[in-house]
């Protein structure tokens, strides 16, 4: 099982950036996902979660109304599209899947995976300059 993050990289305050997470050895169908970032050690923060039937995505209070979680089944991928982008955003941003029969998309985004059977990919960086 391998989850990859790309897209990340160098965006200007006021920029955009769109986040992928594609997937391989799960359908993330069945996956809750979530988007995690993570600044210099710092706890990792949940920023977006989506349940498998996409209903009622999750977002923590600095992203709702400027970023949008989004699934396309055909390619295995969750994507985070990123707008107005502060440099309050600059972060390694990480996704992040569990099956849907043992989590949440709420649950997800205030309690960062770590069982057995979840799964996270390496970290794409984003940095957003003033």
């Amino acid at each position: 099982v391998q989850l990859v993050e790309s897209g990340g990289g160098l965006a200007q305050s006021g920029g955009s950036l769109r986040l992928s997470c594609a997937a391989s050895g799960i359908n993330l169908d069945q996956y809750v996902i979530g988007w995690f970032r993570q600044y210099r050690g710092v706890e990792r923060e949940g920023v977006s979660c989506v349940n498998s039937a996409d209903d009622d995505p999750i977002y923590s209070d600095s992203a709702r109304g400027r970023f949008t979680i989004s699934r396309d089944s055909a390619k295995n991928t969750v994507y985070l599209q990123m707008n107005n982008l502060r440099p309050e955003d600059t972060a390694e941003y990480f996704c992040a899947a569990e099956p849907s029969f043992i989590t949440s998309a709420r649950y997800m985004c205030s309690n960062p995976p770590n069982g057995g059977m979840s799964y996270w990919g390496t970290g794409t960086p984003v940095t957003v300059s003033s």
